[in-house]
């Protein structure tokens, strides 16, 4: 079993970025030159500022980006793939591996070391000689502390997969004892309008621990390779200039950072008095 801790995933630009053609589809919507001649225009920095500043982002789309990650969890899987448009090739937890299959995980390093004493019907599991557990302990001794992050649960589940891999139990089913710590490796494909759209959510500091990071490292990767898409992307406050998650802004942000109903309302009293 390889262990991880959260925040030690890996991110790879894989492609995208370098020559930007946001602008060659911008000037697809009013020029009146010839497509070869507009293909032929030297890239415009401006025009791309120009676009992104007005909100019409659908010329952005032209631009794409393949990242590889590794070392997350499950958990953040399940988030990843729930909102934005986006391509994923995300390893394959049924093929068949014989036994074979590495059982790594990823945990928060917070909660590693996290015991709970628990009673366990202990005359219900059998040793591999056949005998009862229960043979081997004081009577009436059923307790035991079981420690999470360590090896205890995770030991035990490995075991309890591997048992049922040489019983030929078939891994698509047995996946299905497999806890969330699970780590898992994807190919993620974005263009550059849903990344920033991405990036608005996930780099907030409301987005849970593990995605975050995520973005995080996405984002800078975007910043070095098309800084002129990404100039102003990051979490919603960044773009917006104020906070859009009002009574549910994250602690470290009050009185740093304007929330929207605060910015509604100084504009009420700009206009009331003019």
């Amino acid at each position: 079993m390889n262990k991880a801790y959260v925040g030690d995933g890996k991110v790879e630009l894989i492609a995208g970025g370098g020559k930007v053609y946001t602008d060659i589809a911008a000037r697809f919507v009013r020029s009146e030159r010839t497509l070869k001649e507009i293909i032929a225009s030297d890239y415009s920095k401006e025009l791309v500022k120009r676009i992104i500043n007005s909100g019409h982002e659908a010329a952005v789309e032209f631009d794409f980006f393949i990242f590889g990650i590794e070392g997350y969890a499950r958990v953040t899987e399940v988030q990843l793939v729930r909102k934005r448009l986006a391509s994923y090739m995300i390893k394959s937890g049924r093929a068949e591996k014989s036994g074979r299959r590495s059982f790594d995980i990823v945990i928060p390093d917070n909660i590693e070391g996290f015991t709970a004493e628990k009673s366990l019907p202990v005359n219900l599991f059998k040793l591999k000689d056949g005998s009862k557990l229960d043979e081997y302990l004081p009577a009436g001794n059923d307790e035991v502390i079981l420690e999470y992050g360590s090896k205890d649960i995770f030991q035990l589940v490995e075991e309890w997969y591997n048992t049922g891999v040489d019983q030929g139990l078939p891994e698509e089913d047995l996946r299905y004892v497999k806890p969330q710590a699970t780590e898992f490796k994807a190919l993620i494909g974005m263009n550059a309008h849903a990344l920033r759209d991405w990036f608005r959510i996930r780099c907030c500091k409301n987005a849970q621990r593990e995605i975050r990071d995520l973005a995080l490292k996405m984002l800078n990767l975007c910043k070095e390779s098309a800084p002129d898409l990404f100039a102003d992307a990051g979490p919603n406050c960044v773009r917006l200039g104020y906070c859009p998650e009002n009574e549910l802004q994250h602690e470290d942000c009050r009185g740093k950072i304007m929330t929207k109903n605060e910015a509604i309302k100084l504009i009420k009293e700009k206009m009331a008095g003019n």
